[in-house]
């Protein structure tokens, strides 16, 4: 990983300062071949002090120059102009990385204008406490050892998977999205044991603990969620009025549809960038 160890994060918000700290943390590279850019002097200041890292208000240009591997960590709608912005100062040897949501490998190509290898990462926002789940896909210019040092980067801050670039939309759903959505279940159980008396400090603590320990124990053991369920389910128990609930209000269902409506909104906006910008 050697020939990669200048690393430029264009864009150090939430999951840009979460690849920071894991690319330090991960032996990826050092600080004083890791730099990152940010909007205001106020940020740069704030990550620089955080990581001991070279920051700068703007710069793009620079940093993106000096690096191996340049990793865009922008809303959507401001990559096509940073791309533009460094596109004239990228080597042909460099590795881009794109946390973009929604913008395609060809729209990226396109706005490179030249043979790079291009990767497209789907990261969630639990990156920033080490608990990511990240997809990737790649494009045919990248090889075994351009995947190897990418793949460092993310599992640094989590679990990551290869994907075909297709399948990033319904990654997109699950993973990208899918935060939100356990929120709002850890939410709704906080709020059913308030109704049921708990104070909401135990209410809390009782809810993230559940939650957490529930998915550790499907990753742990790798045995299917349906039948780690069962095993909580005793006859003419608790468990099973809760569940039978839940069934008849359609939590399954809901949330199978609201995976598969964000997975098609995901390919429109995708979509609308490749004719916005005349991509094919």
């Amino acid at each position: 990983m050697s020939e990669f160890r200048r690393i430029a994060v264009l864009g150090a918000g939430n999951i840009g300062s979460a690849l920071i700290g894991g690319i330090l943390k991960g032996g990826v590279t050092d600080r004083k071949h890791l730099t990152a850019t940010v909007r205001t002097p106020e940020r740069a200041r704030e990550v620089s002090q955080k990581y001991g890292i070279a920051v700068t208000a703007g710069g793009n240009r620079e940093a993106a120059a000096q690096a191996d591997v340049v990793i865009l960590s922008v809303k959507p709608p401001t990559l096509p102009r940073v791309v533009e912005e460094i596109r004239d100062v990228l080597r042909g040897d460099q590795v881009l990385i794109s946390v973009a949501a929604a913008v395609p490998i060809v729209l990226i190509e396109k706005l490179i204008g030249r043979r790079i290898a291009v990767f497209r990462a789907m990261p969630n926002i639990p990156v920033v406490v080490d608990e990511g789940a990240t997809a990737l896909a790649a494009n045919s210019v990248a090889g075994p050892s351009h995947r190897k040092l990418v793949e460092g980067i993310f599992r640094a801050v989590g679990v990551v998977c290869f994907v075909e670039e297709d399948m990033l939309h319904a990654v997109t759903a699950l993973s990208g999205s899918g935060p939100a959505y356990i929120y709002m279940v850890i939410e709704a159980m906080i709020a059913g044991g308030l109704k049921m008396g708990l104070s909401h400090e135990v209410a809390t603590r009782l809810a993230e603990q559940t939650v957490l320990g529930a998915a550790k124990l499907v990753r742990e053991t790798m045995v299917h969620p349906a039948i780690l369920k069962d095993q909580v389910i005793t006859p003419g128990g608790v468990t099973i009025s809760a569940i039978h609930e839940l069934e008849r209000h359609g939590l399954r269902a809901m949330l199978i549809s609201a995976i598969e409506t964000a997975t098609n909104h995901s390919r429109k906006l995708s979509q609308s960038l490749v004719e916005r910008f005349g991509a094919t």
